[in-house]
């Protein structure tokens, strides 16, 4: 399989980020897991790793359980490391009524897998300033 060119990749990170964003709009947390690969890891703020799907969905669910409804995947700027992608990017967070609650940065460390790119790593901190 040769090498893509960027903006072939750029819009397939796009195409699996409408997979996510749909996914999420849906409150389908097993659906957001399962595009991850297999050893994927989330990386939150405040939080643990969570790693491997089944601790994915879990996390995912659990921030819908606190009211998320959905969210907007902006991308950045995607760089192609052979089977590797890096994408750094921005995210924003509504609940209910599409009010906006959050936004945030991202890095994805993506990965082919079986064909498809699938989020590797995920990490992501909110632009809000910290409460205290």
């Amino acid at each position: 399989m040769g090498t893509a060119n960027a903006a072939e990749i750029r819009n397939e990170i796009e195409r699996a980020n409408q997979k996510f964003m749909e996914a999420f709009r849906q409150g389908n947390a097993a659906g957001l897991a399962a595009l991850y690969t297999e050893n994927g890891m989330v990386l939150p703020p405040n939080h643990d790793s969570v790693e491997g799907r089944e601790q994915i969905k879990d996390f995912w669910q659990a921030v819908m359980n606190m009211g998320i409804k959905s969210v907007k995947l902006q991308i950045g700027e995607v760089e192609q490391h052979g089977d590797t992608a890096i994408e750094m990017s921005r995210a924003t967070l509504y609940i209910e009524g599409d009010q906006e609650v959050d936004q945030s940065k991202y890095i994805v460390i993506w990965k082919r897998e079986n064909g498809e790119w699938k989020l590797h790593r995920d990490i992501f901190n909110s632009n809000l300033q910290a409460q205290g």
